[in-house]
């Protein structure tokens, strides 16, 4: 009884908030309940510490209706019951692959960006020549003192003193809770350029597209959490130690066993970090004598690995299928340098989905050349797992394509499951050697409980959960199951989970168990992630990749532009915390923002995006974008047909 009162207690204070800011409510106030309708009223979007909504990011202007009952945080998992907003994310057969084409800007926005370095460049080494002279002290570590070499090369950290430092508020900006829809910054200020920051003590809450939260499974609140809460209590926050020295659980075998089944794979293996899953894991795979064939736009992890390895190392242009087709008939006909004996073996390393440009790897053509040249395949799916395809389980399910004709599959837990570390599937013999070769077994700290215990709930909620006939999660379970997933084949790819595969301690709730909850995700996500690609170029923008993608790249070309871009996102009356990305993670000319889409934004939150970047877009001339343009207004009205169109131009 007291925690019924409690709850109608918060209704009542969030109705009067309702009335406070917008008048009298014509529908109950948004009721965002936790995974148990019977927690306390804590445990609810009603308290929240009375943040103004005047912006709408704490909790719904319009409230739902009394039918609707949302079991999420609007500020962590945006409210939305539209199913005219869903997309099913996949390639259509019979229809080539195909990216939106690169457009370059006019002539005068290339060399204004050429020139606005030049003069940072020329100011810059200006003060350094002044500055050494007349005030040494500040110059200190980057000079030859006492007998000592300097620490730091005064060449080399050029670009971070002089270009980076002077937009360092744009970057590493501290926030405190949930990294969900919503996100809390801490406050800062700079009295000396950016030299130092110093926290104001004040808080700002802003709608996050900066965050790898694909399908939006960061969250305090909810199935997930429970089930995390509960491993803490049963194993601690640690496995203190490696995996092959007394750190391996029963948690880690049931993780990867179900990696693996989700993959689609023979057999998987963990690792706590995922950069750390690509440097650690290539060396073991290739050494002297051996080519790796790589796409010119890897991520660093890639590259990284492939140095350690001391494999000889090609690369072909971006998605250059034919670039790449040219490059290895070259290879195979000219074998090892000098020699000219064939290579030990040969390994293709493409992304699934790059996450600087958005764009999908051409994974049908990339199978068809190793039927006819007979190399293996790596395929990264750091960004793609989780986040493309009908069944989540990234760019193979996009496809279409079976993931056991991919010799390794690496993928990371981070950005769509709200976990850390990676992973590599493939055969179960290339698993058990990595476990033995790979560094990452005998020398890197194990997955802790915690975050094994997120991966195997969020996964779980993704696929659903094949119970025993004799066992229901609950006595309203096989009304909530639907006739195809109670008779459907639990080791089917891609299907279901048998409960047997889970710990048998993890709590279930309905939506978890069905796959409803994993299905709105994967829908929402997919609809998010055209819709806002889709808007963009309808607003005469220019956007790199794949429609699909829930990256996706806005250029702005001009360094100066950056900053700028940032801090108008960031003072709007609606906050918008975006990531700005330049020079070296980019070429010098195409400076970007990247927006990185969630399941967990509503359709309202691209309608804000979309209009913030209209504004901003005229006010820095950032439409250089060919083709058809629509205004806001038609945008916003048709995104649903937007979105379900076959091509946009």
């Amino acid at each position: 009884m007291s925690t019924a009162a409690s709850y109608l207690s918060a209704v009542s204070e969030a109705d009067a908030r309702a009335r406070a800011h917008g008048g009298t409510p014509t529908s109950t106030p948004a009721l965002s309940l936790s995974s148990s309708v019977t927690s306390s009223s804590e445990d609810t979007v009603l308290h929240e510490g009375g943040d103004d909504n005047d912006d709408g990011l704490s909790y719904p202007l319009n409230p739902p209706t009394s039918e609707q009952v949302f079991p999420t945080v609007h500020s962590e998992f945006g409210h939305c019951g539209n199913e005219q907003y869903r997309y099913v994310s996949k390639h259509r057969a019979g229809t080539a692959y195909k990216s939106y084409p690169e457009q370059d800007p006019p002539y005068y926005i290339l060399l204004t960006t050429y020139i606005s370095y030049l003069l940072v460049i020329c100011i810059g080494h200006l003060r350094d020549f002044v500055g050494k002279r007349l005030i040494p002290s500040e110059y200190r570590h980057l000079l030859a003192h006492d007998g000592y070499a300097a620490l730091n090369s005064d060449f080399d950290s050029f670009y971070t003193r002089r270009l980076k430092t002077r937009i360092d508020d744009c970057f590493s900006h501290p926030t405190t809770g949930v990294p969900g829809r919503t996100i809390m910054l801490l406050d800062r200020y700079s009295p000396d350029y950016n030299a130092t920051m110093i926290p104001t003590g004040t808080r700002t809450r802003g709608l996050n597209v900066s965050s790898y939260n694909y399908l939006g499974f960061a969250q305090s609140k909810g199935a997930c959490s429970d089930a995390v809460e509960a491993s803490v209590m049963r194993y601690g926050v640690s496995a203190c130690g490696t995996r092959l020295e007394g750190g391996t659980l029963d948690l880690h075998l049931q993780a990867e066993a179900l990696v693996s089944r989700f993959i689609g794979s023979e057999d998987a293996l963990l690792s706590s970090m995922g950069f750390a899953t690509n440097s650690t894991i290539i060396p073991a795979l290739v050494g002297k004598g051996c080519l790796v064939i790589s796409d010119e736009l890897n991520h660093a992890s890639i590259r990284f690995g492939v140095r350690l390895s001391g494999a000889n190392v090609r690369m072909f242009k971006h998605n250059d299928m034919a670039s790449l087709e040219a490059l290895l008939r070259e290879v195979i006909s000219q074998g090892q340098p000098k020699t000219h004996r064939p290579w030990k073996k040969m390994l293709v390393i493409v992304e699934g989905l790059f996450s600087m440009e958005g764009t999908l790897a051409n994974l049908p053509v990339i199978m068809e050349l190793k039927k006819k040249y007979k190399f293996y395949l790596f395929v990264d799916e750091a960004h793609s797992i989780g986040a493309l395809g009908p069944h989540g389980r990234g760019v193979a399910d996009y496809f279409g394509v079976n993931p056991r004709s991919i010799d390794i599959l690496m993928g990371t837990f981070t950005k769509s499951f709200g976990a850390a570390g990676g992973y590599i599937a493939g055969n179960k013999a290339l698993i058990d050697r990595l476990r033995i070769k790979g560094h990452s077994g005998p020398y890197a700290e194990a997955m802790s409980p915690p975050v094994l215990t997120q991966i195997i709930a969020s996964m779980a909620s993704i696929t659903g959960i094949a119970l025993p006939a004799d066992k229901q999660a609950s006595p309203t379970l096989a009304l909530l199951r639907s006739p195809e997933s109670t008779s459907a084949d639990p080791t089917a790819y891609p299907g279901t989970i048998p409960a047997s595969a889970l710990p048998a301690w993890l709590p279930l709730a309905p939506t978890m168990t069905d796959g409803s909850d994993g299905t709105m995700r994967l829908r929402r996500l997919g609809f998010n992630a055209r819709y806002l690609n889709r808007g963009l170029r309808k607003l005469g923008f220019i956007t790199y990749g794949h429609a699909d993608s829930p990256v996706v790249p806005l250029l702005m070309f001009g360094p100066g532009k950056m900053p700028v871009f940032s801090r108008m996102m960031r003072t709007r009356a609606t906050p918008i915390v975006v990531v700005v990305v330049a020079y070296p993670a980019t070429p010098l000319t195409t400076s970007r923002v990247r927006f990185c889409l969630s399941a967990a934004h509503t359709k309202e939150d691209i309608d804000t995006v979309l209009a913030a970047c209209d504004e901003i877009g005229d006010v820095l001339d950032l439409k250089q974008g060919n083709g058809e343009r629509w205004p806001l207004e038609e945008i916003i009205a048709r995104a649903a047909e937007l979105v379900y169109m076959p091509q946009c131009d």
